[in-house]
């Protein structure tokens, strides 16, 4: 169907495939920058595939790729040679193409010939454009048939979809070209080690009328929005110094992907969100763009500002089957595409998703103790209420007390939690659980929406409401330890089925319990047992579900695999709960494995045993650069150094518990209660500048309980 499911992924993209991206338009080809449609590659523009084919040929044969690199995220260059020439042993012509996507597409190729010979030879593009959807090109059906090429009035090429409510189409701009049906030719005469260069530039139209690119300059300027962008990302982010030049590696590529893969609303040019993953998932997911949103905290708040408002703005409104909608339910993802109406029921917003509701409120609160939540935010809290107005009505559907979840119709998410793939809530004998489904970890999601909306009470001076909404969290927490709690396995159940069953599946699920707090105090010690036991803890990190499962399959989705962003989360959990060596193998076990994947952590690898195999083992559909596990380093790296903030009641919390392989760290211009601080901690000792004065700063950990709910005394 639609969003993380292991039934619609997409096939490999091909070895040495090269993705560039700027906002939601991105490019995916081949190493030596083909784009071929056999293969799910293309140039996408509002989740459409507006350019199929792309394929460079010099006399009719293909470049020879010899190397390929991405200085920038929207930017990549492609080195290789012409394929052989009659007469000769070696080709003596290399080949350039410089890449940019930005909106559209920019290619200048330079051919340089070593030859000290005259040379002339016919330079090709191959050109075709499908406007399939993403969905189709994702999921390997795309059967489009390509669309013609004209010459318009101008000279330029074009190619125009048809049958679309808002068509689509392309212009190429190609000075001294001819075309002949599919191809755009050049005929090129060199002198002996001569040069030849030629700018070709792809824009989208949308209803006839091209997109402007910005200027077509030959390198880029601060002109140019991508470059824009970066360089005021680049000069705002924190800097990380650390022991160990490996794991700041790891942070700086985190930074830089995050940096990629935010988007921008059309209606809100500086409102950024982040979108959830490279190539197939260009887009606003609630739950994904929310749990990111929350680990980049450290890098910049307004992600979470932003991400929030943009899904206020699109918070479900009426009651619709066809696309989930809900009035109060916070959607599960956006798409723009031709074809994506009918991908997602009929509207190209779908909100079939258990868990993005609650989280909203969460990360609302959060932002709150950041100090990023500014005063005009009448209306984020007046989301925030329709959203637990949601929890309270059509999230419990039975009125037991519990959120769960089932499809409103025969084509949605048939799971709706993140682990939302047709067989990701099993039993332990691998039966598949049957919804309606109350997740474990959403029930947590649950409490901590309703601590966080306390929070936001007190901060109003609301101190009846602050009591009402703890009493409801603390209701849910006795209700759900009393109702998940397997003692005899030592661990929480991952759900309850339909008939109100545990479903007694050993999943990673309950390690998000102890991040929300609502795991009792008596029982955190045998979960994180069972977490960090030999079933579960493969050395890189904690697997979905446990090895002696009847579902386990390490080369699996959501069966046994291991994700950076669920294991931040575990992290977190545990160390909130004390279990402080447990938590820094999490942390020491996903930074050595992203830098084995080059310092970039994927979506996710395969979850054989470290003793097995001494490299993590790709999973080979993984999304990459991917929004969670790009800011997993982030988050980790704050539940090592227990930083937590609690700006509403004026106090913060410091206390590292450093592995010994990370060396000291020193992180500067981290984005805090609207100034900028610095965090130095070595010899296990931490030091704070730049707090606002009023600001009490507590040297022991927050530990389990939350922070306070009341406002303390200046």
């Amino acid at each position: 169907m639609t969003g993380w499911n292991a039934d619609t992924l997409a096939p490999p993209v091909g070895a040495g495939s090269v993705t560039i991206l700027e906002g939601a338009s991105f490019c995916t080809s081949s190493a030596n920058g083909d784009i071929v449609p056999e293969l799910p590659h293309g140039l996408f523009f509002r989740d459409t595939r507006i350019v199929s084919r792309w394929t460079l040929l010099v006399d009719g044969a293909p470049i020879e790729s010899l190397s390929s690199l991405t200085p920038e995220p929207y930017h990549a260059v492609f080195v290789g040679r012409a394929g052989h020439l009659p007469g000769r042993a070696d080709t003596p012509l290399t080949v350039e193409r410089d890449r940019r996507v930005n909106g559209g597409l920019r290619e200048r190729v330079t051919i340089r010939s070593y030859s000290s010979d005259p040379m002339s030879f016919r330079v090709e593009v191959l050109l075709e454009a499908d406007f399939a959807d993403i969905f189709e090109v994702k999921e390997g059906r795309a059967r489009g048939i390509p669309r013609p090429t004209t010459r318009d009035e101008s000279g330029r090429f074009r190619i125009d979809a048809v049958g679309m409510v808002d068509p689509l189409g392309l212009v190429v701009h190609a000075p001294e070209a001819s075309v002949a049906r599919d191809r755009i030719a050049f005929r090129v005469v060199l002198p002996p080690r001569g040069t030849w260069t030629q700018l070709l530039v792809v824009s989208p139209t949308v209803n006839g009328e091209q997109v402007a690119l910005g200027p077509a300059t030959e390198g880029p300027t601060p002109l140019e929005e991508p470059v824009r962008r970066l360089l005021a990302w680049q000069s705002g982010v924190p800097v990380a110094s650390m022991g160990d030049d490996s794991l700041e590696r790891v942070v700086r590529q985190s930074q830089r992907d995050l940096g990629s893969l935010r988007i921008f609303d059309p209606n809100h040019a500086d409102r950024a969100v982040v979108a959830a993953g490279v190539p197939w998932f260009m887009a606003l997911f609630g739950r994904d763009s929310l749990l990111t949103a929350y680990m980049a905290l450290p890098l910049d708040p307004t992600l979470a500002l932003g991400t929030l408002r943009t899904l206020a703005d699109l918070q479900g409104m009426t009651s619709d089957a066809a696309s989930e909608e809900q009035p109060g339910r916070i959607l599960h993802e956006v798409r723009l595409g031709a074809t994506a109406n009918l991908a997602l029921g009929g509207e190209s917003v779908y909100y079939g998703t258990v868990d993005a509701t609650p989280l909203f409120v969460v990360v609302l609160g959060e932002l709150a103790r950041w100090g990023g939540l500014p005063d005009d935010a009448d209306d984020l809290l007046d989301a925030a209420d329709r959203a637990l107005e949601w929890i309270e009505r059509d999230g419990d559907r039975d009125g037991d007390g519990f959120v769960e979840y089932a499809r409103l119709n025969d084509f949605g998410l048939v799971n709706q939690g993140w682990k939302d793939s047709w067989d990701g809530v099993n039993f332990a004998t691998g039966a598949l659980a049957e919804p309606p489904i109350a997740l474990c970890e959403v029930q947590g999601y649950v409490y901590a929406a309703y601590l966080a909306r306390a929070l936001l009470a007190s901060m109003r001076d609301d101190d009846e409401g602050a009591r009402a909404w703890t009493a409801k969290a603390e209701d849910l927490k006795a209700r759900f330890n009393e109702r998940f709690w397997m003692p005899d396995r030592g661990c929480f159940a991952i759900a309850l089925d339909r008939d109100k069953r545990q479903v007694d599946g050993c999943a990673s699920n309950m390690g998000h319990c102890l991040w929300s707090g609502i795991v009792d105090d008596d029982k955190a010690p045998q979960v994180a047992e069972a977490l960090m036991s030999p079933q579960m803890f493969t050395g890189w990190g904690v697997r979905t579900l446990a090895s002696d499962m009847g579902a386990y399959n390490p080369a699996s989705y959501h069966n046994g695999s291991v994700w950076p962003h669920d294991n931040a989360i575990v992290a977190a959990g545990l160390m909130r709960y004390g279990f402080v060596e447990e938590a820094q193998r999490i942390a020491v076990g996903l930074f050595e494995a992203a830098n084995r994947y080059g310092g970039r952590l994927p979506e996710l690898f395969c979850g054989f045993d470290q003793n097995e195999y001494p490299q993590p083992v790709v999973y080979p559909a993984s999304c990459s650069p991917q929004a969670w596990a790009a800011a997993a380093p982030l988050s980790l790296l704050r539940t090592i150094l227990r930083f937590d903030p609690s700006v509403p009641t004026d106090e913060v919390w410091i206390a590292p518990a450093l592995p010994p392989e990370f060396g000291d760290i020193h992180v500067r211009n981290i984005p805090f209660a609207g100034s900028r601080i610095s965090v130095d901690v070595a010899a296990g000792e931490a030091s704070i500048v730049g707090l606002p004065s009023h600001l009490t700063v507590h040297r022991t950990p927050l530990g389990a309980s939350t922070a306070p709910i009341r406002r303390s005394a200046r």
